[in-house]
Order: C-alpha cells, then sequence, then structure tokens
C-alpha cells in the first residue's frame, strides 16, 4: 500500500508534492501578476512627467484660483485612470505569460518524467513563440485597421483635420488672447 492510499484510507487528502525545485503553476502565476502591476504602473506613472510640465504651464497661463483648482484635479484624475490602466494591462500580461509558461513547464515535467533544464527551456520557447505570434497577429490586425482607415479618407477630408497638438497650440492661443 503506498502513502497516498494510506492517507485516502485514513480520511486524510493524498500529498501531491511534485518534483523538488518545481513551482507551483499558482504561485508562479501570483507573482507574475503582482509583479506586472507594479511594472505597469511604475512604468505609466514615469511616463506622465511631460503631460505634467504641459498642466503646469496652462496653469501659469491663468491667474483664476478655480480653473487652476480644476486644472489640477482634471490633470490628477487623469494620471491615476492612466496609471490604474497601466497596472491592470500590465498585470494581465505578465501574469498570462507567467501562467503559460509555468503551465507548460509543468507539463512537460509530467510528461517526461524528469525535471531538467530542457523543460524549462522547453517552456520557454514554447512561450516566447505563443506570444510572438500573438503580437505578430496583433500588428498585422493594426496595419489592416489603419490602411482601412487611410482608404475610407477623401482627400477634401483630410486638408481640413489638423493633428491634435495643432489643434492644442490653437485653443491655447485662444485662451490667452481672451
Amino acid at each position: 500500500m503506498t502513502q497516498e492510499e494510506a492517507e485516502a484510507d485514513a480520511g486524510g487528502t493524498p500529498s501531491r508534492a511534485g518534483p523538488v525545485g518545481t513551482v507551483s503553476w499558482g504561485t508562479g502565476t501570483l507573482v507574475g501578476v503582482f509583479t506586472g502591476l507594479l511594472y505597469g504602473g511604475a512604468k505609466e506613472a514615469n511616463a506622465n512627467v511631460s503631460k505634467d510640465a504641459e498642466v503646469m504651464l496652462k496653469m501659469g497661463s491663468t491667474t483664476d484660483k478655480r480653473e487652476q483648482y480644476r486644472l489640477m484635479r482634471d490633470a490628477m484624475e487623469k494620471r491615476f485612470i492612466r496609471v490604474a490602466k497601466g497596472s491592470l494591462v500590465g498585470g494581465a500580461r505578465l501574469g498570462m505569460f507567467t501562467a503559460t509558461f509555468f503551465g507548460i513547464q509543468n507539463l512537460l515535467i509530467e510528461n517526461r518524467g524528469v525535471h531538467d533544464v530542457f523543460n524549462i527551456v522547453g517552456a520557454g520557447s514554447a512561450t516566447a513563440a505563443a506570444f510572438g505570434l500573438i503580437c505578430w497577429v496583433q500588428l498585422k490586425l493594426a496595419e489592416k485597421a489603419n490602411l482601412e482607415i487611410e482608404n475610407s479618407k477623401s482627400p477634401s477630408d483630410l486638408q481640413g483635420n489638423q493633428s491634435r497638438v495643432g489643434a492644442a497650440i490653437d485653443r491655447l492661443e485662444n485662451s490667452l488672447r481672451k
């Protein structure tokens, strides 16, 4: 009688200890999600420094305290939303990556019956190939969408439109003239 059968007969739950050195799929995924949350939030927080400078420039152009308060509040709300979105996206991406990696690694360990470096290499290669394929498909879909947008615009539409930067400069000039 094996240890698992003896524990099951005694009313206990059978132990499912894996090979020494294997990482639990759930633990690895959880660590990946939290690391992605931190990385995504930090990346977005650092990327918003130039947007803070724009807000300070706009605040200096008006002397109305209520307008300055509104500008600062709007900027902080937008920054919070950008950082939160970056955190969630980063957590989801890295979480999916680590879940895939550890899932394939555990699958290889179970099927081969051996825990060695080849399982890690195989899991890493398969995960990189899968996510590379996903990125390639996403890139091709974006190119196709951009091509459709360009083809749908007539030449007369392109002359009347300005870039976002040009429109922002015009709005700032108009507000300074008032």
